[in-house]
C-alpha cells in the first residue's frame, strides 16, 4: 500500500485531525514505514505453527469491577477535541 498525500488527506478527514503542511512529508514517511513493517509480517512462513499457538488453558485472572470516575481526565481529553459539548464529543453524521 502506497501512502500519498491523497490518502493522508482522507485519513485526516476520517480521524478529524489536521496535520500541518510542514509535517506532512514526515508523517507520510512514518506511515509508509509502519505499513512496510506490517507487510513484512505477511511474508512469514507459518505453515508449521499451530492455529492455537498463542492459546492457553489458563483462565484470565479477573479483578473486582469498581466504578471510578475522574472528571479531570474527561475534561483534559475533551479539551483537545475539535468539537465537544456538555462532556460529549461532537462528531459529523456518517450515516445517511
Amino acid at each position: 500500500m502506497q501512502i500519498d498525500d491523497a490518502l493522508l488527506s482522507r485519513l485526516e478527514k476520517l480521524s478529524m485531525l489536521k496535520i500541518d503542511d510542514a509535517h506532512r512529508e514526515e508523517v507520510i514517511g512514518q506511515l509508509s514505514e509502519i505499513v512496510a513493517f506490517v507487510d513484512n509480517l505477511s511474508a512469514l512462513d507459518t505453515t508449521d505453527v499451530p492455529d492455537t499457538f498463542a492459546m492457553t488453558t489458563n483462565a484470565t485472572q479477573l479483578r473486582e469491577d469498581v466504578p471510578n470516575c475522574n472528571t479531570a481526565v474527561n475534561d483534559d481529553i475533551l479539551e483537545h477535541a475539535p468539537h465537544s459539548d456538555e462532556h460529549f464529543f461532537i462528531v459529523p453524521k456518517i450515516i445517511e
